[in-house]
């Protein structure tokens, strides 16, 4: 029998498996990638007797692939938080999915194990970006100033690294940053190891990079940057519309890169006080995602102005 861990490689999808196999030790094959990279049980070929664990990635972009493996005979547990659309019946199909806007999946498995590594969970939060939420979190738990902080940097360290074309162009691996974690019960122990603060400080780099450009759009409810074809910005996509979206939460936020071969990687943010309408804006053009947080890989050069348009009029 052989088990399969698949995640996102991002920080909700890496402190969602981390929680797991604190609670519940398994040797297991790891099956990750990009953060883009939602497809991942295309790459799992599992049979009778074998069992699954998918955390963080859509059920919608993966449901073809369930069925694939469920007639295989493998039993799933799928674990997330986007959009999953029609979801499959069957006796060895165990879902919890919970799209709510301030959820994470991170949150569901802290609330699947009765908070036993709250700790992670809350780096989790952090990650995607719920930073209310996370230090209200942390106050909750008794945290000093100090140690929430430290678990922020860490939330906004390991999904940076998640960022990019290719896992090569990664800082670090996903698998191996989990594989890095994973002796780790509490994340303030892993937060003062070398490798978190690295990241941190490539993280900062790269945001000052980005902070140097223009903007391509600026009006009191939308804003949209466009990077160059680099892999800093590569790098920093989602993470500057993070950040802008904390900065000025009434406003929302399109970060733009372009991918080299005329079309543009497109990372947006529904305006934080009201959290809706980017996963919707974003199927318009290819992409998808959360009402809060959406993207389009692949956006044609040709369909910028009609993007920025549809844009301006989705919050205006």
């Amino acid at each position: 029998m052989t088990h399969y861990d698949v995640f996102n490689g991002d920080a909700d999808g890496i402190c969602a498996l981390q929680q797991l196999r604190l609670a519940r030790p398994r040797t297991a094959t790891l099956v990750t990638g990009v953060k883009r990279d939602n497809a991942l049980l295309a790459r799992v070929d599992a049979g009778a007797g074998d069992t699954v664990t998918v955390l963080d990635v859509s059920y919608r972009r993966n449901g073809d692939d369930v069925e694939r493996l469920l007639a295989a005979g493998a039993r799933i547990r799928y674990i997330d938080h986007h959009d999953p659309g029609a979801v499959a019946e069957h006796p060895r199909l165990e879902t919890h999915i919970d799209t709510a806007p301030r959820m994470s999946t991170g949150l569901i498995v802290d609330r699947l194990l009765g908070g036993a590594h709250h700790r992670w969970a809350i780096v989790s939060a952090f990650g995607d970006n719920h930073l209310r939420l996370a230090t209200r979190l942390c106050a909750d738990a008794g945290l000093s100033d100090d140690e929430t902080g430290a678990l922020r940097r860490l939330g906004i360290a390991l999904n940076y690294n998640s960022y990019g074309l290719r896992v090569v162009d990664l800082h670090v691996a996903p698998d191996a940053l989990y594989r890095a974690l994973a002796p780790f019960a509490d994340p303030l122990e892993f937060a003062r190891q070398p490798l978190p603060g690295e990241l941190w400080e490539r993280y900062r780099a790269d945001i000052a990079h980005a902070e140097r450009t223009e903007p391509l759009l600026d009006t009191q409810t939308v804003a949209a940057w466009q990077l160059p074809a680099e892999k800093w910005a590569q790098r920093i996509v989602g993470p500057l519309g993070n950040q802008l979206a904390q900065a000025q939460r009434q406003r929302a936020h399109a970060v733009l890169v372009a991918n080299g071969d005329g079309s543009l990687r497109v990372s947006l943010r529904a305006p934080l006080a009201a959290p809706e309408g980017a996963g919707t804006l974003c199927a318009r053009f290819g992409g998808g995602g959360r009402p809060k947080a959406a993207g389009i890989d692949a956006l044609p050069d040709g369909e910028l102005a009609g993007f920025l348009a549809a844009f301006s009029a989705a919050y205006s």
